[in-house]
């Protein structure tokens, strides 16, 4: 069992930086992959950034490649999302999802979720 829990939620003005944590606790010997989520009201979640233990694959998705990093500390698995000149259409919830079985970019390939933290961007 993992459990995941997310932080670093708040209002941010348009254009700033903000980061978000995720703390990883549990059985953490199944890890492989590790993804940041985001959900808009009336939206789908979308993944926007993964991750492989160990750091050594790393991904952005398109919608904020260029803006957005996810870095993860290999000592105990903490995990990151670094977000730079946010933009108002960033404003959603944000996920950690950890142990992927299949798409890396799928909801439904993730067996583990955090409670997610909201991240809202204000003009």
């Amino acid at each position: 069992q993992v459990h995941l829990v997310e932080s670093g939620g708040g209002e941010v003005q348009a254009g700033g930086y903000h980061s978000l944590s995720c703390v990883v606790s549990g059985s953490t010997s199944g890890l492989n992959y590790m993804a940041w989520f985001r959900q808009a009201p009336g939206k789908e979640r979308e993944g926007i950034a993964v991750i492989g233990t160990g750091g050594a694959y790393s991904a952005i998705g398109d919608s904020v490649k260029d803006r957005f990093t996810i870095y993860q500390d290999n000592t105990d698995y903490t995990t990151y999302l670094h977000m730079n000149n946010l933009k108002i259409e960033d404003t959603a919830m944000y996920f950690c999802a950890a142990v992927s079985n299949g798409d890396v970019w799928s909801v439904h390939s993730y067996r583990y979720w955090g409670q997610g933290t909201q991240v809202t961007v204000s003009s």
